[in-house]
């Protein structure tokens, strides 16, 4: 597997497992029980997915020691400021069942979000994290942030596949010292992701899935991507792509599906930040 270095030293491997929507206790146990089986070693969850306690207790039963693991979770928009992310933060350990996380993040740029930052760089300096981060941060916002924090941000999670493929803001991550971080790696499957000419025809080539042609393509962009599964032979599929390298005609080709602009998560619709907002964490 490989691994990407943060602006912190810390180690991070480049292919995680995300647990978004798999809201059932018993299915996300299991599927993160199978992932670590798998050989994924980044499990990405939130406060707000409603599964910490389901992760937690998939990592504590792999017998894979907790170092060898790069947990992360997040705090929520109703969970911004400083006196409540730190609540917000302890509620994950506890649901978690650990005593620190790899990586804790700002899962929205709303709310009292520099409040939350500053609860998220003493918990950093506690220990009690190893790296912070932001999502959903679009250039404009991260900029900010960066120019008025004492620690920058290791990691911005946002929508990065085929069709968003987020050129000029990984420029600007890439400037300022952030890792790009992709949730909905495979486009949900929307738009025949799966099934589309372009991407079917580049995996013949490789004996590959066209996702498994979009993951290599997300790792050779040097971006961390967090695909999700319910079922262990896609987890396996998902992860088997290290045994090929993408050519430079093939990255060019894959580059034109390019839309710019989001396809699955617009935060700059207003019907969409109200409806995030009345979304609540499930303790």
């Amino acid at each position: 597997m490989d691994y990407v270095t943060l602006n912190n030293g810390v180690q991070m491997p480049m292919q995680g497992f995300g647990v978004f929507q798999v809201s059932d206790a018993f299915m996300c146990e299991q599927a993160v029980s199978d992932a670590i089986k798998v050989g994924y070693r980044l499990i990405d969850t939130a406060s707000v997915y409603g599964n910490e306690r389901a992760v937690g207790a998939a990592v504590q039963k792999s017998g894979i020691p907790r170092q060898n693991l790069f947990i992360t979770t997040k705090a929520w928009i109703s969970e911004m400021g400083y006196k409540q992310t730190m609540q917000a933060f302890k509620d994950s350990l506890i649901r978690l069942g650990m005593d620190y996380i790899d990586l804790y993040l700002i899962h929205m740029p709303f709310n009292d979000y520099y409040g939350a930052w500053r609860a998220m760089e003493e918990l950093y300096a506690s220990g009690h994290v190893r790296a912070i981060g932001v999502c959903n941060f679009e250039p404009d916002r991260l900029i900010d942030l960066c120019l008025n924090v004492k620690t920058v941000p290791a990691v911005n999670q946002i929508e990065v596949h085929p069709y968003t493929q987020q050129i000029e803001a990984m420029k600007i991550m890439q400037s300022l010292g952030v890792q790009m971080e992709a949730w909905g790696p495979l486009a949900e499957g929307m738009n025949g992701l799966f099934t589309t000419p372009l991407l079917t025809a580049i995996g013949h080539k490789y004996g590959k899935s066209a996702a498994q042609v979009v993951l290599r393509w997300h790792q050779q962009r040097g971006t961390v991507a967090i695909p999700k599964s319910v079922h262990k032979e896609r987890m396996e599929e998902n992860f088997a792509i290290n045994d090929f390298v993408l050519s430079q005609e093939d990255m060019e080709t894959i580059a034109t599906m390019d839309t710019a602009h989001p396809t699955i998560l617009d935060l700059h619709a207003p019907a969409e930040v109200e409806r995030l907002y009345h979304i609540k964490p499930i303790s």
